[in-house]
């Protein structure tokens, strides 16, 4: 596959969140989010979610790397790469600064009209993330996030706004980000907005009233605009077998289930999989359904399937060895595997066996829209950051999609997370680097901001102009 290329219509980009990303926490009109309410953090230490703002207390996404007020020079540098396309996620309570609001903040909505102005400018597709991991903070205060109904209307109200607004400036968008998260405590928060991370129950019912908000958004959005794309986002989590017991491989098939296909089943397919009825007697879970849920969710499939890759894990009985960390997903150490500096072990070959098992399960268009590499970077004394290691990382797992794409799977677009240095989710550090592009900050909140260019941004844009053909370094 050394000269193997994509098709021309490929799109190549590479992907951000606003909570991460946008910084102007409370500027033109905009309130608390979800994440502003999150301190700083490191791998060993975890982030607190505070119910007030806390004075001297860091929260990182408060200025984030402030694409705000840089968001000309960052696309200037995506274009100068030959990003095809821009992955991106709106603040909710940007747009509505309180999630009760009726009429949205001019501000906001005037602000996203810059950036896709300028996007378009470059001929970079926007593909925007309508809810990545945040909230008007609002949302927990009146509907215990996502855990009542009432979450969705006020959803669909802030989607109605983005839909007339954008229809003429957005083909593609995402509903929402690793909804899939919710499933588990560690993710309760980020992807529901809910403080009670290990009440399952409340966590499902949550789920739920996702599903069919995204439903609901998909119908909406094919209305306002019939030529638009409405995809899900899920955060894949591969697990292997740790052994060929067979209890292992089934135990490692009902984690593939629940963890990656249940939510993608629902917004894919339309309806609840047969496997859920038993998995929520077992848990105890009880979904209250208002009497048209069924209806909307078959009404709502989307039309293109996204997905986070970053690593895999091991699944059953415990092999020798300890636990492995992960995107909100976690399991044993493989053997076979080296990790970053994080623990999260690097598979490559497992990109191409998700995409494949993906595929072969739904056959529509799929997006890459995280992959990515989180390391610490250190500039040279002449100025230069040389991240090999985050080269040979991309570069192994382009080699997989390629294989994937060569397999038969409808691979369109590709999208390696956090393209530009941003705050990290899990962790609320700067340490933990996944751009091209070096942004000068640290952990505490210091420096001046300044965008570098690492030694990837040239091997990137070198990927793009052969569409995948030349991945040397």
């Amino acid at each position: 596959m050394k000269n193997f290329k994509l098709p021309d219509t490929f799109m190549w980009g590479g992907a951000t969140a606003a909570n991460q990303y946008e910084g102007a926490w409370n500027v033109d009109g905009k309130k608390a989010s979800t994440a502003d309410m999150m301190t700083g953090g490191t791998h060993t230490t975890p982030r607190r979610i505070t119910p007030h703002l806390e004075e001297g207390t860091y929260y990182p996404s408060h200025e984030a790397v402030d694409f705000y007020h840089y968001y000309q020079e960052d696309i200037r540098l995506f274009a100068e790469m030959g990003f095809k396309c821009f992955r991106l996620s709106i603040a909710w309570s940007r747009i509505f600064p309180d999630v009760d609001d009726i009429t949205p903040n001019e501000a906001g909505l005037a602000f996203y009209d810059r950036v896709f102005a300028e996007l378009k400018k470059y001929n970079i597709e926007p593909i925007v993330t309508i809810s990545h991991y945040e909230a008007p903070f609002s949302l927990v205060e009146k509907y215990n996030g996502w855990g009542e109904r009432g979450a969705i209307d006020c959803y669909m109200r802030y989607c109605q706004v983005l839909f007339d607004r954008y229809k003429d400036s957005v083909k593609y968008w995402i509903t929402f980000n690793e909804i899939n998260s919710i499933t588990v405590a560690e993710g309760a928060y980020l992807a529901g907005a809910l403080l009670e991370k290990d009440n399952v129950q409340l966590r499902f019912q949550a789920l739920h009233h996702q599903l069919v908000a995204s439903a609901k958004a998909v119908k909406l959005a094919h209305e306002i605009n019939p030529e638009c794309m409405v995809g899900c986002m899920i955060n894949y989590s591969l697990g292997y077998a740790s052994t060929s017991k067979p209890e292992d491989i089934l135990k490692a098939q009902r984690q593939d289930q629940v963890n990656n296909m249940l939510c993608s089943d629902v917004q894919v397919r339309g309806a609840y999989p047969t496997f859920a009825k038993r998995y929520f007697e077992e848990k105890d879970i009880t979904i209250e359904m208002a009497v048209d849920d069924h209806e909307i969710l078959k009404q709502g499939c989307v039309d293109f399937y996204t997905f986070s890759y970053y690593k895999s894990h091991v699944v059953g009985t415990r092999p020798e060895g300890d636990e492995t960390k992960g995107n909100v997903f976690g399991g044993f150490k493989n053997p076979y595997l080296k990790a970053n500096d994080w623990g999260w072990q690097i598979d490559p070959e497992g990109l191409r066996y998700v995409l494949n098992n993906v595929y072969d399960r739904y056959n529509i268009p799929i997006m890459i829209v995280e992959n990515g590499l989180g390391a610490v970077d250190t500039i040279e004394e002449d100025g230069s950051i040389n991240d090999s290691y985050r080269i040979k990382f991309l570069k192994d797992h382009i080699e997989q999609m390629k294989e994937a794409v060569h397999d038969g799977v409808d691979l369109i677009g590709y999208t390696p997370w956090g393209c530009i240095d941003l705050v990290s989710a899990s962790t609320g550090e700067m340490k933990k680097r996944y751009g091209f592009i070096y942004v000068d900050k640290d952990n505490e909140g210091n420096g001046t901001l300044q965008r570098r260019k690492k030694q990837s941004f040239d091997w990137y844009k070198q990927v793009i102009a052969t569409n995948g053909g030349d991945l040397s370094r």
